[in-house]
């Protein structure tokens, strides 16, 4: 059978096609810069993606920090240049191929970034095909990393919002000790020299000081970046910046440049004990009562309407500690009995009334078994909200407590989803209940659950009302 490779696309374009010119030009970028400072506990770094002519000398200073890392796995990130596109789509090729041979693709991981949000996160081969953003990073990774180390190309469709909050919450649930994350964003584009020297560095201090950037024209890989922005912030990365310049330096034109910067993050892969958010963290069993329940009903019933009429999610307050827990949530839509639209995220990454906004919103609109809701069913319309706690792996497959727990199948980078009601609203037994979730929810084997040992079923209690 033909391999399942994605080919170089950028070639002999971005870079030289001749292994050997290829790895001479990148050695010489490697000599000309300044000594490596040696950086430890090297997390992730973003990287120019420009013609390596322009940007190379740049690049260059990121990748030689990485010289002896004992790294074996890859996230490349960026913001796609050629497709538009909702959330994340994460490369289902096999391999990739650049002059200096084949990548494999960590299929297995890819899943589990995918399971941590599969709304939002989902496997799409067809942007990456001639997207340059990833494919440029490759090069470089495999002169200085001598290792058999295996990548995950991810890119974001630039449909705005807080994806990258998605994104960042998927990632720091996966994150091992040998990852690195490569986010590829050049800086400003095409603006005169001093003129883009002044807004690269407002980007620059930015991001060094852990802010979001902002503004126009500062970023192609805005929301890759912003992705490692917001996990330095929750793993108290530290930041430091080896080198800026833009093609003005690089190449000599000065009339129109582009900005290139490098820049790495470094710390430890867990939660520092006070870091954001974890103190709005809720306690175990610590259940929503009537008036906070009746809340989440009126925004998930404001937010749909809001949004369908207007296309803009509506301006809301909320002073409810209990409601400002990060947590998982799902919204259920049904008209007249009929299921409308059902959407959720299983891994919270965002305070609990934000999550049941943004999630009744999705069920209205993006929902793709059905059309998007229409004014005229707003009066029709029910909602449910199930509030998930955090999923726990299990070994036998017959401690599921039926009607009680939610179900998570994962196998081969596929997953399924059965929230704890979906039993009796079925009248399913336990094996037809599985036998569903494999086959209808996953594209596995009905009988995988019991009869491959790579499948892991993980389970989560939910509050619906």
């Amino acid at each position: 059978m033909e391999k399942n490779i994605r080919p170089a696309a950028v070639s002999g374009q971005f870079y030289p096609s001749d292994p050997e010119e290829l790895q001479n030009d990148i050695k010489n970028y490697f000599r000309e810069a300044r000594p490596a400072v040696k950086i430890k506990n090297v997390r992730a770094l973003i990287a120019p993606h420009a013609g390596y002519i322009y940007s190379g000398p740049v690049a260059a200073y990121d990748y030689q920090e990485l010289a002896g890392r004992d790294i074996k796995r890859v996230i490349l990130i960026g913001n796609s240049h050629r497709a538009y596109f909702p959330g994340w789509a994460v490369d289902d090729h096999a391999t990739w191929q650049t002059p200096l041979g084949e990548i494999k693709i960590d299929a297995e991981g890819a899943g589990k970034i995918i399971g941590a949000d599969p709304a939002n996160i989902y496997f799409n081969g067809e942007p990456h095909r001639a997207e340059h953003a990833l494919e440029v990073q490759l090069p470089f990774l495999q002169t200085v990393l001598k290792n058999d180390f295996k990548i995950i190309p991810i890119l974001f469709g630039n449909s705005g919002g807080d994806g990258y909050k998605i994104l960042a919450a998927a990632l720091e649930q996966n994150l091992r000790d040998d990852d690195l994350i490569v986010a590829s964003s050049d800086m400003s584009h095409y603006l005169g020299y001093r003129e883009a020297a002044a807004i690269d560095k407002t980007t620059l201090k930015e991001i060094m000081a852990k802010k979001m950037p902002g503004g126009d024209n500062v970023l192609c890989g805005i929301d890759a970046v912003k992705t490692l922005v917001q996990i330095s912030l929750d793993l108290n990365w530290q930041v430091d910046l080896l080198k800026y310049a833009n093609s003005g330096d690089t190449a000599g034109d000065k009339t129109a440049v582009v900005g290139y910067g490098s820049i790495i993050f470094s710390g430890g892969i867990k939660a520092d004990p006070g870091r954001k958010g974890e103190k709005s963290s809720k306690k175990e069993n610590d259940g929503l009562n009537k008036s906070q329940q009746a809340t989440l009903k009126k925004i998930a019933k404001m937010s749909v309407e809001t949004y369908v009429k207007t296309r803009k999610k509506p301006l809301l307050s909320v002073s409810d500690s209990r409601l400002e827990a990060v947590e998982g949530a799902f919204v259920t839509l049904k008209n007249n009995g009929q299921l409308r639209g059902c959407i959720g995220n299983i891994i919270g990454f965002q305070p609990l009334w934000q999550t049941v906004r943004d999630m009744a919103i999705a069920a209205s609109t993006e929902d793709n078994r059905f059309i998007p809701v229409q004014e005229s069913e707003f009066s029709g319309l029910d909602y449910e909200i199930s509030v998930l706690s955090q999923p726990r792996l299990i070994k036998k497959w017959q401690d599921i407590k039926l009607g009680a727990e939610g179900v998570i199948v994962k196998n081969e980078g596929r997953t399924g989803v059965f929230l704890p009601q979906v039993a009796g609203e079925t009248n399913w037994s336990l094996e037809e209940f599985l036998a569903h979730l494999c086959a209808d929810k996953a594209g596995l084997p009905a009988d995988s659950y019991k009869s491959d040992p790579g499948t892991e079923l993980y389970t989560f209690t939910a509050q619906v009302f």
